[in-house]
């Protein structure tokens, strides 16, 4: 449960140095803020490159597909705390399947035979990528 809790608290951390800094950078290029808006949300997306780092998880793919649902989410929040935009129902219902789906991957049940799977090669996704046939 704590790893949970930890794991949560990276989320949300990620989603705020990613979602500020993309703001500053957009402020700085769409609504014609100073240039060091700029500069600082740069900053503050390099070092939103390494919050992720600090999930308890060993596995880099969940760890950011999960991580992508519920930026979906924190986007529309700061949407609407910060530039005043309030989500329609799409976005509400959009959002909600996203969560669904953090749930899901976040606390599913995992045993060892999960977290030791046989890797899969890019060849066995599709016969596009068999060597034999380049």
């Amino acid at each position: 449960m704590q790893d949970a809790i930890v794991a949560l608290a990276v989320f949300l951390l990620a989603g705020l140095f990613e979602i500020s800094g993309g703001w500053l950078v957009w402020q700085t290029v769409r609504e014609q803020r100073p240039w060091w808006w700029a500069l600082l949300g740069s900053l503050v997306l390099v070092a939103y490159g390494f919050v992720p780092c600090l999930q308890p998880s060993d596995s880099f793919g969940r760890v950011y597909a999960v991580y992508g649902g519920l930026f979906i989410f924190l986007a529309y929040l700061w949407g609407w705390g910060v530039d005043g935009q309030r989500p329609d129902r799409g976005d509400w219902i959009g959002s909600s399947i996203a969560l669904a789906g953090v749930m899901i991957a976040l606390f599913w049940p995992r045993g060892e035979e999960d977290d030791k799977a046989a890797p899969v090669s890019v060849s066995q996704m599709s016969p596009m990528y068999n060597n034999s046939q380049l």
